[in-house]
């Protein structure tokens, strides 16, 4: 067995990585960044993902993860798209109409608690405004209600870049997809996107696979690809046929690439081995 394959085995196991030759470190799929030094920058990365993490009720149409966000960062997930609702001067999380039974306070607890337990961590989210029309300014003041009234601002890494890794670790970076927002633009120039949503599978999977290549080829922006869409089928009817090409393709085509940026998907864990085979290209 190659180390790449012992890699993707023992973290679909949840066991020890070794990661990094000649002086290897252990580490396991709840710690995997420790296998990278401070000055790495975020997008030299592969960074596990999904695609509206909070979103697991409302029946077919709606749900896109059958786990927590607790359970997905234990599981490798290092970037969460979080979609919320302005309600009552808070933010609840939907996706659509469908409330998800959660609010953003429920997404910062489970971000907190697992970054004190794993500070060499770091969490990358993207905020956006769903279900509601509200003002940008109202979406940022409320925001900034979190930050400040509330005692969120120690969690997060705040700033127009990205930060190298070692700034991040424990913190919560912030992408901010809403005009209101501090934070990294989500359409700022900083990241270049894949999101065909609306794409059926067979004309889904060449963007995602030629996203991977031009991440590869042109390295220097962070890379953003979901596998996710929900086009014409539920959510899980497409990650079922999508998860496996694309996992066939990182453990073939792919298998010695680095650097392949974010990887937002939805039912992740429903692919066994997915997450630790995207770990792998670091």
């Amino acid at each position: 067995m190659d180390r790449r394959s012992f890699l993707a085995g023992a973290a679909a196991a949840g066991a020890t990585l070794l990661i990094g030759a000649p002086s290897a470190r252990a580490v396991t799929t709840q710690d995997w960044m420790a296998g990278h030094g401070d000055p790495t920058p975020l997008q030299k990365l592969t960074i596990p993902g999904t695609h509206d993490s909070g979103a697991r009720y409302g029946g077919l149409w709606s749900e896109c993860q059958n786990t927590t966000i607790a359970q997905q960062l234990a599981s490798g997930i290092r970037f969460l798209d979080v979609r919320c609702r302005v309600t009552g001067g808070s933010f609840a999380i939907h996706h659509g109409s469908s409330y998800q039974n959660m609010m953003f306070g429920d997404v910062l607890v489970a971000c907190r608690d697992f970054l004190a337990a794993h500070p060499s961590e770091t969490v990358l989210m993207r905020v956006k405004q769903e279900y509601s029309s509200d003002s940008d300014a109202t979406f940022g003041a409320i925001f900034d209600d979190y930050l400040d009234n509330r005692g969120w601002r120690p969690l997060f890494q705040i700033g127009d870049t990205l930060p190298a890794l070692g700034q991040a670790r424990g913190k919560v970076v912030l992408i901010a997809d809403n005009g209101g927002l501090p934070g990294v633009r989500w359409y700022g120039g900083a990241f270049d996107i894949q999101d065909d949503w609306n794409a059926l599978p067979d004309a889904k999977y060449p963007k995602i696979e030629a996203h991977f290549r031009k991440a590869v080829e042109q390295p220097g922006r962070m890379y953003i690809n979901f596998v996710s869409t929900s086009a014409y089928l539920p959510p899980r009817w497409n990650s079922d046929s999508l998860n496996p090409r694309v996992h066939a393709f990182l453990d073939g085509t792919a298998r010695s690439w680095k650097g392949l940026g974010i990887v937002p998907m939805d039912f992740p864990n429903t692919r066994s081995g997915l997450v630790a085979s995207l770990i792998a290209h670091n």
